[in-house]
């Protein structure tokens, strides 16, 4: 059976090397093997073919029959390491909160246990018809996040 472990090990060093990191490894019951991996500036199809090469030089297909995939993570999936927030403080990201909120805001922080957002939102001012923009910082735990993604905005 072949593990994540194997596979991080196999391509550790290439990662390293290359200024890329590694997002997520999947194996499912079939040996459907999938790796996404990551970068600080930017990944191209000669990494993910260099990685392909890598593993399949590791792992002996006469001992184990699978499938490979090597991937980047998408713009359009939820983040999964640290790396990947801190890659986007400064930028907008779409938060989905477990207890059901979903809202746009601006990256300004990330450590290993939660991230510091901040937006503005409309307020009502006593006394005034209009309401007031106001900004707003607030901190979530991972743990109330259910996903954070970047925004991609076609303006």
């Amino acid at each position: 059976m072949i593990s994540k472990d194997i596979i991080s090990n196999l391509i550790e060093k290439y990662l390293e090397d290359n200024g890329l990191f590694l997002v997520d490894i999947t194996i499912n019951q079939e040996n459907d093997i999938e790796v996404a991996v990551e970068s600080d500036q930017h990944i191209d199809i000669k990494h993910c073919v260099d990685l392909s090469h890598i593993i399949e030089a590791g792992v002996n297909r006469d001992d184990n029959d699978y499938s490979l995939t090597v991937t980047s993570a998408g713009l359009d999936q939820p983040f999964k390491v640290l790396r990947q927030y801190l890659k986007f403080i400064g930028q907008e990201v779409e938060i989905v909160l477990k207890s059901g909120g979903k809202f746009v805001a601006t990256l300004e922080d990330a450590t290993s246990e939660q991230i510091t957002i901040s937006y503005e939102k409309l307020v009502k001012v006593e006394g005034k018809k209009k309401r007031e923009r106001i900004a707003v910082k607030e901190t979530y735990k991972y743990e109330e996040i259910k996903s954070t993604k970047p925004f991609i905005n076609f303006r």
